[in-house]
């Protein structure tokens, strides 16, 4: 199975690459967590992203707040699916980092998530693996059902029901 790229721009996005992670662990998939800087690292960075496909990535989800150049930078060099989370940051509460990463030139993709979604790039990531992976599509689809009668019994029990 290709692995899964989980590139934050600053330690402090931690709490959100976490919310990521469990995800992928419950989900049995690959990873590798990195710390790169679309400003303070940028030749690291590059180098990364020119290397992702033939060090067995499948997809790459960064993680940046403020400016948050940090997924547009390496889907700039790569043809590799990339996921933006845009961090909150105390400033302007993460819509500078949500505006910054989903305003991609044309040619240049960056599937953006919500403002601290971290869990929900880890399932899209999954959702874009599983297209070759059989057997992880399956894991996918159990994780549905498992949501679904979650809900189910929620609202079973607000209503009255055993």
């Amino acid at each position: 199975m290709k692995k899964t790229a989980l590139i934050m721009g600053s330690e402090s996005d931690m709490p959100i690459v976490e919310k990521a992670i469990a995800v992928l662990k419950k989900l049995e998939m690959p990873y590798d967590v990195h710390i790169m800087s679309a400003h303070r690292t940028p030749e690291r960075t590059s180098e990364f992203a020119k290397s992702a496909v033939d060090t067995g990535y499948g997809v790459i989800v960064a993680f940046a707040g403020k400016a948050a150049h940090l997924a547009g930078v390496i889907a700039a060099q790569t043809t590799l699916p990339v996921i933006g989370v845009p961090i909150k940051s105390a400033d302007l509460g993460g819509m500078d980092a949500l505006l910054s990463t989903v305003q991609m030139p044309s040619g240049i993709p960056v599937a953006t998530v919500a403002i601290d979604g971290g869990a929900n790039a880890a399932w899209l990531a999954a959702r874009m693996i599983s297209i070759g992976e059989p057997e992880l599509a399956s894991r996918l689809c159990a994780e549905r059902e498992r949501m679904a009668a979650e809900v189910e019994a929620k609202d079973k029990k607000l209503n009255g029901g055993c």
